[in-house]
């Protein structure tokens, strides 16, 4: 073998394949393109503001920076320009002290009556939801809505009323609702209250003219909605939800969910549910959460995904429609241009 050959070959065997966005390298281009096909990077997953490294959610960029065991040039560089909460580097400390004090936050509670209902308010793209539970059932295992709140991008009341369970209560759970007997005698039947409460989100149209078909109904915001959803006895369409408690950046890296109260403590600085539960407090922290998502503001659109994918939260992606031998052609950085995310990101929401 010949001294070109021989460095050809050399080369051949330390050459790695690294994906342009979590950096991972390859021995063989094969396994990149598998890699890519499964990995589903995009422009929407959080990126470190100093390397630029891909995370899969917010909490795997948060042990990258400032874990247990950060990326040390990363880390240093973070610590002096970084937002402890939204994860951004800033390019200087008045810049990053500008930032927090707009961005650091209580909840202010309003006064509301145990029934109200504001007439006046315009129905706003999105609207936040809470319900409080209280036990029903022979055992005490079936949850009950006993109060609901809704509020709008402001975070002003839309409605908050108690609610009278159909079924008899076992168990009020004072000690997180600080409910009792007297707060429910004169409660709006749970029938009346859903009825209201499809009213706001509709906008006052048929449930046929849901948006994805150009009707005006409102996008729900929450944590874990099914469980507000099924104590309601109501439904609503899949593609209108933004549930905080499934959103993938905001999950475990093991793709549990969060706590709402972590996720406030966490991303906007504050703590809740620190006694009795209020359900306008949880409306008000929800409601920030997904307005801080919906303004991130990412270099492209994207590419948008069915509503069928979206829900399955299984997205197909570009890849299908090219030969394996062509793959293995691409650069990386054209394999990440024809990689799709595998949810929604909520900063469409504002496109």
């Amino acid at each position: 073998m010949d001294s070109e050959a021989a460095a050809d070959f050399s080369r051949t065997l330390t050459t790695r394949h690294k994906c342009p966005a979590c950096y991972k390298q390859y021995k063989k281009k094969g396994h990149l393109v598998e890699h890519m096909k499964v990995s589903n990077h995009s422009v929407h997953e959080p990126r470190c503001g100093v390397c630029q490294k891909h995370c899969k959610s917010f909490e795997s960029l948060r042990e990258h920076i400032i874990g247990p065991l950060p990326k040390a040039n990363c880390s240093k560089i973070f610590s002096a320009q970084g937002c402890n909460l939204c994860l951004r580097v800033f390019d200087s400390s008045s810049s990053l002290s500008e930032h927090k004090r707009s961005y650091y936050g209580t909840v202010k509670m309003p006064y509301s009556d145990s029934n109200f209902v504001n007439q006046n308010c315009r129905v706003p793209e999105a609207i936040a939801i809470d319900c409080e539970m209280v036990s029903g059932g022979s055992d005490g295992s079936l949850d009950l809505c006993a109060r609901v709140c809704l509020i709008d991008e402001d975070e002003n009341v839309i409605l908050h009323t108690y609610v009278h369970p159909q079924i008899p209560i076992t168990n009020y759970r004072f000690e997180i609702t600080g409910l009792t007997e007297e707060h429910l005698r004169d409660a709006l039947p749970l029938n009346v209250v859903r009825e209201n409460i499809l009213q706001i989100l509709y906008n006052a149209e048929p449930t046929g003219r849901a948006r994805l078909n150009g009707g005006k109904a409102g996008l729900l915001v929450g944590h874990a909605l099914e469980h507000d959803l099924d104590c309601l006895g109501m439904t609503y369409p899949d593609h209108l939800l933004r549930d905080s408690a499934k959103y993938l950046p905001l999950m475990k890296t093991n793709l549990v969910s969060h706590s709402l109260k972590y996720l406030t403590r966490t991303y906007l600085g504050y703590d809740i549910q620190a006694g009795v539960h209020d359900p306008y407090e949880d409306c008000v922290s929800v409601m920030r959460l997904y307005k801080r998502m919906r303004s991130l503001n990412h270099q492209k659109d994207g590419i948008e995904i069915s509503t069928a994918a979206y829900h399955s939260q299984n997205t197909s992606s570009n890849y299908g429609s090219f030969k394996a031998e062509e793959l293995e052609k691409m650069t990386p950085d054209e394999l990440y241009e024809i990689s799709q995310p595998n949810y929604k990101c909520w900063c469409l929401d504002s496109k």
